[in-house]
């Protein structure tokens, strides 16, 4: 019998977040997740009178692929997928391993070569089609975790299958505030950011790209970073665990970076001319997701955190720097984890990870879990 989980959350999948119509076609692209999900998810997508397609992935075949990566054979997989993706419609991405470190042993080399040549397959995708993305439960997730196998389970559902809806009042007015503000202050433990986000556009996710979700965000003005930061959340990047990243800005590029694997961390960073320039600045508000876990999906949504990425912008938010780099990194702003402020045009509009002014509580945790 089929965990009665997996239709809830094959639903919210095509139905909330894709809105899956008849006749459309959705590409399931199934990374090392149980078969009845991706049945669950055939099924929903049927039952709305759309055409699924299903793509079957498993990490320790692409790590042995990865290994060899030559432009010629990447760029004849570019050709196929891109035209694949070309006609259809929606995609949804579930993906789990049991080994989130798979290719930390690939050459760097390779994996900017798979990369760059599969960049258009992933540009096509995220500009032309429906799209969502999330990861799958297992039991490496809930050792990263540090939960048990059975309580990181119950904690996946109810935090993917949220009530997305609550958070829209919030997020407009976030949303509002941020395409009004020009100057950006960030400050707590080794932090002082300045930075303008003058006419950057500016969206709200709030179940429609990621499950899990809860962020608003946008981009610097490309050159205008000033400051410093230290990240306090972990994060793994092209299978290569990172923590308490240390970054420094002038004229908004990275002129200092360290921590934890500095040579590696400089490396990616060095990938090419806007890994060192800021694409996205993000703020997280999901009232579930409390604690880093090395899944960036979750991480980036932690309540009372903001993101800080090095690399590729969103054309949805563009500050027009471009990069095979798209780095999500963390810092909480919790009193548990130091505390912190962001302020717009010289006012905080959060302290210590709660928002302050009237229309931002409702996404505070009180507001959104309450019954």
């Amino acid at each position: 019998m089929m965990d009665p989980r997996y239709r809830e959350l094959a639903d919210v999948l095509t139905g909330f977040s894709t809105e899956l119509k008849k006749g459309e076609r959705v590409l399931i692209d199934a990374f090392d997740i149980p078969d009845a999900m991706v049945i669950a998810l055939v099924r929903s997508a049927r039952a709305r009178g759309a055409v699924p397609f299903v793509q079957i992935n498993r990490a320790r075949v692409t790590r042995e692929l990865l290994r060899e990566a030559t432009e010629e054979a990447y760029g004849f997989q570019s050709k196929i997928e891109l035209s694949r993706m070309k006609g259809i419609q929606a995609y949804i991405a579930v993906r789990g391993s049991d080994n989130i470190f798979e290719t930390s042993d690939v050459p760097s080399e390779r994996l900017k070569v798979a990369m760059r040549k599969l960049k258009p397959v992933q540009d096509w995708r995220v500009k032309k089609t429906k799209w969502v993305v999330l990861r799958w439960p297992t039991a490496a997730m809930a050792q990263q975790a540090l939960r048990s196998t059975e309580a990181f389970e119950d904690f996946f559902f109810r935090v993917c299958t949220l009530d997305y809806s609550r958070m829209v009042p919030g997020m407009k007015a976030l949303r509002q505030l941020m395409q009004k503000t020009d100057r950006v202050e960030i400050r707590g433990p080794e932090t002082d950011l300045r930075f303008s986000i003058k006419d950057m556009g500016v969206i709200s996710c709030g179940g429609r790209h990621n499950i899990p979700d809860g962020e608003v965000f946008t981009a610097p003005v490309r050159k205008s970073v000033e400051g410093e930061i230290t990240y306090n959340t972990p994060s793994v990047y092209q299978g290569v665990s990172f923590d308490r990243i240390q970054l420094k800005f002038r004229k908004g590029k990275v002129v200092e970076a360290g921590g934890t694997n500095s040579d590696r961390l400089n490396e990616i960073l060095d990938s090419d001319a806007g890994a060192r320039y800021i694409g996205e600045f993000a703020i997280g508000f999901n009232p579930h997701i409390l604690q880093p876990m090395r899944d960036i999906l979750f991480d980036e949504k932690i309540a009372g955190s903001f993101h800080f990425t090095p690399g590729q912008a969103y054309a949805e938010a563009d500050n027009g720097n471009r990069s095979q780099v798209h780095w999500d990194l963390v810092q909480i702003q919790r009193p548990e984890y130091g505390g912190g402020t962001i302020a717009f045009d010289g006012k905080v509009i959060r302290r210590d990870g709660l928002f302050l002014p009237a229309p931002l509580k409702k996404l505070n945790p009180d507001y959104l879990t309450r019954k």
